[in-house]
């Protein structure tokens, strides 16, 4: 197999990434990143890319890792770089759960 062909990312892809770095810092709050990148398993170089905004679509488990570590929720992380732009129709929260 040959190198990974990167899809060219879209407005919406970067926005996200942004958004997904925001919110890790603000869960990191007083945390060194170093301290909590040992803790997700991750390098602190990929933490910082990753709260940057300049790895877009971070791999899934890259996200779930960081977020166990400063107690985000998966829900909470997907809620907040999925949210509709201001100003589109608010969905609200009748998604059903599915039942575990």
């Amino acid at each position: 197999m040959g190198s990974m062909v990167r899809l060219p990312l879209t407005p919406a892809d970067v926005e996200r990434g942004q958004r997904l770095g925001a919110l890790l810092r603000r869960a990191r709050g007083e945390r060194s990143m170093l301290e909590t990148a040992l803790d997700a398993r991750v390098s602190p170089e990929t933490l910082r890319k990753i709260e940057t905004g300049r790895v877009a679509t971070p791999a899934f488990p890259t996200i779930a890792a960081i977020a166990d570590v400063l107690g985000l929720s998966l829900d909470d992380v997907w809620a907040e770089i999925n949210r509709p732009e201001p100003g589109a129709e608010p969905t609200g929260r009748t998604r059903a759960r599915l039942a575990s």
